[in-house]
């Protein structure tokens, strides 16, 4: 098993490298081209837009198809379009094909998700989790020095290119693992809008059932919106509240990866001895005691702290989550779940980030962070009173005999 799930962290961890250095290229290109700040800032709300028009149909497009294939054709399409990018007469049409590969990318997420839940072992799901996160975290810090070389010995365009082999490098690794799916009858219906009706009930049905569940995932939702909402502010206080140069704040991201390296390995050492529920009701409100410590910070020394913290306990959280709800969910019915979720997250986090970016320019940056961090420590006290007071739900856990179609 750990001779697949080592081959399947490769392909992530290759595919994650890439996507950093394609991230800050993108930006550089953008950057270059327009000469405006806001050029580049609307490249993130490109990606909860795509999962707005792929989440409400993608799900019923995963639980019934083979995951490993439509990974490996979703990373071969990605691969496609990134190398076409430089080719590109403008930014209009960059922006459309950077809208076609966050299309991919949402698919993507959940679908990875499914097959990583059916390959992996449930005893060994929370270590595997781990593992990823030190991977991603190693991302995060080699990512954009991979990207800084690439920079000096060529251009933003060699950058991109890398990420274009990167993840056709990915999908080979992908072609050596199994498929993990069972064959599965389509759907009696022939109309896809019937079909989706018919899978978002499936899911709200599920969810009423498995209440636990529910109230579970619905906190990590909730702590994914508020994060992305206070990190959309994180540049904007380091440069103009500590008045940090591009270095120093260079230097400051780089203890966000040392945390989390710090973390992930620490979460797989102890990964039998930790439990699921500690880690996500103690994980959250670290996590937002972290932010706190960040947007408190009037100097540099504080604010490294905080964002070393951060990196520290959000692999607490994220594990946490990411096992619960590979315990939690049936495959059968994950895509669909997650898609679903994901749909009303991408609303959410467009929502809070503009309402966040708002606020901040009307009454300062750092008070908008604070009350964001203690909205966050909030959530976090809440998934503390409900992981302690967990009942056995009435849901199924991973359990096939049950006809989720």
């Amino acid at each position: 098993m750990w001779k697949y799930a080592m081959l399947l962290l490769l392909s992530l961890g290759v595919s994650n490298i890439g996507g950093w250095v394609y991230l800050i290229a993108l930006n550089l290109i953008v950057l270059q081209e327009t000469g405006s700040p806001l050029a580049v800032g609307l490249l993130y709300i490109i990606a909860p837009i795509a999962a707005l028009l792929t989440n409400t149909w993608s799900g019923s497009l995963i639980d019934r198809a083979n995951t490993r294939r439509l990974m490996i054709v979703l990373d071969v399409i990605r691969a496609v379009l990134i190398i076409i990018i430089p080719l590109l007469p403008s930014v209009v049409y960059i922006y459309f094909f950077v809208l076609l590969i966050n299309l991919a990318n949402a698919i993507s997420a959940p679908a990875s998700a499914v097959y990583i839940t059916k390959l992996i072992p449930k005893e060994n799901r929370q270590r595997f989790n781990a593992l990823r996160g030190f991977i991603h975290s190693s991302g995060t810090m080699l990512g954009p020095a991979i990207a800084g070389i690439l920079f000096y010995v060529g251009s933003p365009y060699m950058a991109i290119y890398l990420n274009g082999v990167a993840l056709l490098l990915s999908a080979a690794f992908l072609l050596l693992l199994p498929v993990v799916d069972a064959p599965i009858e389509r759907a009696k219906s022939t109309r896809r809008f019937e079909q989706i009706q018919a899978d978002i009930k499936t899911v709200v049905s599920y969810c009423k059932r498995s209440v636990y569940v529910f109230y579970v995932y619905g906190l990590f939702v909730f702590v994914t919106v508020f994060m992305t909402a206070i990190d959309s502010l994180e540049a904007s206080f380091a440069k103009l509240e500590l008045m940090l140069s591009d270095a120093e704040y260079g230097f400051l991201l780089s203890f966000f990866g040392i945390g989390i390296i710090v973390g992930s390995l620490i979460n797989v050492r102890f990964a039998k001895s930790l439990k699921v529920e500690t880690l996500i009701g103690y994980g959250t409100v670290m996590t937002a005691v972290a932010y706190v410590t960040l947007y408190v910070a009037t100097d540099q020394v504080v604010a490294i702290i905080g964002v070393t913290l951060i990196g520290f306990f959000v692999t607490f959280l994220n594990t946490g989550y990411l096992t619960f709800y590979q315990n939690a969910v049936p495959t059968s019915l994950m895509g669909r779940f997650m898609s679903l979720f994901g749909f009303l997250e991408a609303l959410a986090i467009i929502l809070f980030t503009v309402i966040f970016g708002v606020m901040a320019h009307a009454i300062g940056i750092r008070l908008v962070g604070l009350v964001g961090s203690v909205l966050f420590f909030t959530v976090g006290l809440v998934a503390i009173h409900v992981t302690k007071r967990k009942k056995r739900h009435s849901g199924v856990r991973n359990d096939e005999s049950i006809d989720y179609e």
